[in-house]
């Protein structure tokens, strides 16, 4: 009964944007930390963004800072993460997740053991 669901990845070209969106079932999500990670082949899950319980502070890893935005709707019961300036290294598999501690989020927050809750991802290609 405790589900997150992603949906939005897709096929654009290389400065293209898309829109992922992680809808939770069961529990609610704007009362956890919840990440986003990716996963290329061949590489380890990476976490690349967080954001803190509520209307909280939004944490990105170096590589997307400045192209991709973080955000919540708590009555959808989602969060959402908008890719921007999208390059082809940013090909990957992406993962939400959300986190039963409050504040793992607070101070780095982009570490997969700290997460309980993961949607099954969606794939993000980029490529001309």
């Amino acid at each position: 009964q405790l589900q997150l669901v992603e949906s939005g990845g897709g096929l654009v070209q290389p400065g293209g944007s898309l829109r992922l969106s992680c809808v939770a079932s069961g529990f609610t999500l704007q009362n956890l930390p919840v990440g986003w990670f990716r996963q290329a082949p061949g590489k380890e899950r990476e976490g690349i963004s967080c954001i803190t319980k509520g209307d909280g502070r939004a944490t990105y890893t170096e590589s997307v800072n400045g192209r991709f935005t973080i955000s919540r709707d708590g009555a959808k019961n989602a969060v959402y993460l908008q890719l921007d300036s999208l390059k082809p290294e940013d090909t990957a598999v992406y993962y939400c997740a959300a986190a039963q501690n409050p504040y793992v989020c607070v101070d780095y927050g982009l570490e997969s053991q700290d997460y309980t809750y993961w949607g099954q991802g969606t794939q993000v290609t980029v490529s001309s």
